[in-house]
């Protein structure tokens, strides 16, 4: 599995426990939906993720060229 395919999958599967999280227990896991979406957006203008530096250490290959 390449970086980008991880990163998407974990960033959707924060959201949904996010939300599930949210009706379960309180509203305030919303904050945590916010600062997923945030950081999906600021990546695609910046191109900085902590995600992939990470999963880069980890050994994992990108689909993009460099």
């Amino acid at each position: 599995m390449s970086i980008e395919r991880v990163i998407l999958a974990f960033a959707g599967f924060a959201i949904l426990l996010s939300l599930v999280l949210a009706h379960q227990f309180s509203n305030n896991w919303l904050w945590f939906t916010a600062f997923v979406g945030f950081n999906l957006f600021q990546s695609a203008f910046t191109g900085f993720c902590p995600m992939a530096i990470i999963l880069k250490k980890m050994g994992l290959k990108s689909d993009v060229a460099a």
